[in-house]
């Protein structure tokens, strides 16, 4: 008995699971021992029972009765088969599969049990006993069972308790730092949100104050509109105050001058009437007392007259600008009434005139000759209708931006990049005055009605207005913010008209230099801007090919036509003031209809067109591009 020889529980246990009882039983058995305690090995003795005491289990009939009224056969069979079925599916068992156990023998099972338990006198007792029988062929090694590999299954247990041991850690690590992302995330959150609180009352309280400040701006609308109506009209009241001025000035002038002139005819008659006696200061002649001939008389003005001019060169006076100036009916001819305007223009010829693109067009006033300016620094003069180059100016160090005939058509005026604006004569192709001053290109000059005085445009934001007799700068006008870009004195005044990149123009008094009035609209710096021949409109082009029209006389813009993507470099108005041509960065010279607002295109040019202008009758057109050509159309 195991009890009796005081082995240890868990050691007989052992040995019972070794003894081929299998890990099912040994585990029943140690699943026994902890809930029952210490048990007892028992020897049983079985009898063998006889057959005549045997007694059999009776089977009911019941299953098998047929209902009553239901004794048909074929029913009866079919309810015998489905019994049948049902009692072959009770008694199926389900096998699940075996686990897969390592296999281990008893041998090393027991062997490897008494080293752990450190039993070595019973572990040499069973090997010497064990392999005695072994040789004796009592035992055999194919009938011995085995065993599962508990300590196998121990370290692969132990293992996967390690990793998952591991796994556990980190799975605590990153639910830390999911909660600290977590508290995180929930202050951002109460941050944002309460962020979000003050945003949303900001924003109803900025909504509040617009909408006070809209009501209130709109209390103000009528107000501004007769402010602005009064201010019109205050501006018309000055100008005409002003022409009144200058014509009043003009009357008192002429008739001083009117007084003058009848008392030295007065005079002049009393000296013919009455000979005063000469005195004579200075060393006496021997002929001083011989009456003075013809000839003496004439040498002796002619001398006079020499020293007069010597004198007034020496001490040249500054111009006055003309209070009253008188249109030139040669120049101020209107049009309007002659007939249908022309907008069948064909290309009729090209002159290659420049190697390099040509910038600006001018038409001389009483001839049929014009003037081209390039970029390879040279200006020419040129006969129509056949393109001979009648005179050519070199004196200009970088490329000429613009060109302008003096009203009498004896000069011309240049404007370049070098920063200079030049004066020739003509008559022999000379350069006669040169006027320095800017600090960048120049782009634009433009000759005063009178003759006295050009003005000047350049890439420094300024204007200057020069005078021509003295010499000198009379006048810089500062008021823009970017690049002049144009510049034009209205017809017969002295009014001028800027354009610039700061996409205003501006109206100017040549005399005092101030800024009378600005326009706005353009969305784009302007490239040009000019005058109807009767003045009283004003177009420009901006560098996305926008035209607006402006009213001169009461300052506000009458349409606004968009012929863009391309630039519009210049715009010039016919004769009649009822087309517009304007030479486009694409090549493209078009023509507005004032009239019917149609707008017709001219294609001629490989490249950009740089200037437009029309014939003085209005029949034929002229444009210059980049490829150095000027083109004729008729």
């Amino acid at each position: 008995m195991a009890a009796q020889q005081g082995m240890p529980i868990s050691a007989l246990r052992v040995l019972e699971e070794a003894s081929g009882m299998g890990l099912t039983a040994a585990a029943d058995t140690a699943d026994a021992v902890a809930t029952e305690g210490a048990y007892y090995l028992e020897q049983v003795t079985i009898t063998e029972a006889s057959e005549d005491d045997y007694e059999y289990e009776e089977i009911p009939d019941d299953n098998f009765s047929i209902p009553e009224g239901e004794e048909d056969l074929a029913k009866a069979i079919q309810i015998v088969q489905e019994q049948a079925t049902d009692t072959s599916i009770l008694e199926q068992k389900t096998v699940l599969p075996p686990k897969y156990a390592a296999p281990e023998v008893i041998e090393d099972f027991l062997c490897n049990f008494l080293i752990k338990m450190g039993m070595t006198r019973t572990l040499d007792c069973f090997q010497s006993e064990w392999y005695e029988l072994i040789q004796k062929g009592i035992i055999e090694l194919r009938d011995v069972e085995n065993v599962p590999d508990v300590y196998a299954q121990n370290m692969l247990l132990e293992s996967e308790n390690q990793n998952l041991k591991k796994e556990l850690k980190q799975y605590k690590q990153a639910a830390d730092k999911a909660r600290e992302d977590l508290l995180k995330t929930q202050k951002e959150r109460d941050f944002h949100r309460m962020h979000h609180k003050r945003i949303v009352q900001e924003k109803n309280k900025l909504v509040n104050d617009l909408k006070g400040l809209k009501l209130h701006y709109a209390s103000y609308e009528p107000t501004i509109r007769v402010l602005h109506e009064k201010h019109h009209t205050l501006l018309k009241e000055k100008m005409l105050t002003s022409l009144e001025r200058d014509r009043a000035l003009g009357q008192v002038k002429r008739q001083s001058k009117l007084s003058g002139l009848e008392a030295t005819l007065r005079h002049m008659e009393i000296g013919h009437s009455y000979t005063a006696p000469e005195i004579r200061v200075g060393h006496r002649c021997e002929g001083e007392n011989v009456p003075e001939g013809p000839t003496q008389k004439c040498l002796r003005e002619a001398r006079e007259q020499n020293k007069c001019k010597t004198k007034m060169k020496s001490n040249t006076k500054d111009s006055e600008f003309p209070v009253v100036i008188q249109p030139d009916p040669s120049q101020y001819l209107c049009k309007e009434n002659l007939g249908p305007s022309k907008f069948d223009y064909k290309l009729n010829n090209i002159f290659r005139l420049h190697e390099l693109p040509v910038i600006c067009i001018a038409m001389h006033p009483r001839k049929d000759i014009l003037v081209s300016c390039g970029e390879d620094r040279l200006w020419k003069l040129v006969g129509l209708p056949k393109g001979i180059v009648l005179l050519m100016g070199v004196s200009h160090t970088d490329w000429i931006s613009d060109c302008c005939f003096h009203p009498s058509g004896n000069k011309l005026a240049t404007s370049s990049g070098d920063t200079t604006v030049k004066l020739w004569d003509l008559r022999k192709g000379d350069c006669i005055l040169t006027f320095e001053g800017h600090n960048h290109a120049v782009w634009s000059c433009t000759w005063h009605s009178c003759g006295d005085f050009v003005a000047s445009s350049s890439l420094d934001k300024t204007s200057k207005i020069w005078d021509v007799n003295s010499e000198r700068c009379r006048c810089t006008l500062y008021g823009h913010t970017d690049s002049v870009n144009s510049i034009e004195f209205f017809p017969f005044s002295n009014t001028l008209l800027t354009a610039s990149a700061d996409k205003s123009l501006s109206i100017w008094d040549a005399r005092t230099g101030k800024c009378e009035h600005s326009l706005y609209g353009h969305m784009h710096s302007i490239n040009d801007a000019t005058f109807t021949p009767r003045g009283h409109i004003i177009a420009s082009c901006d560098a996305c090919g926008v035209i607006k029209l402006w009213d001169f006389r009461k300052l506000l813009p009458v349409v606004s036509i968009d012929i863009g993507p391309s630039p519009g470099n210049e715009v010039n108005f016919d004769s009649t003031g009822r087309v517009l041509a304007q030479a486009s960065g694409n090549g493209v010279i078009h023509l507005l209809d004032l009239k019917s607002g149609q707008i017709h295109k001219l294609m001629g040019h490989e490249s950009e067109a740089h200037t437009v202008v029309f014939s003085h009758d209005g029949e034929s057109l002229f444009s210059g591009g980049s490829d150095g050509t000027v083109q004729t159309w008729s």
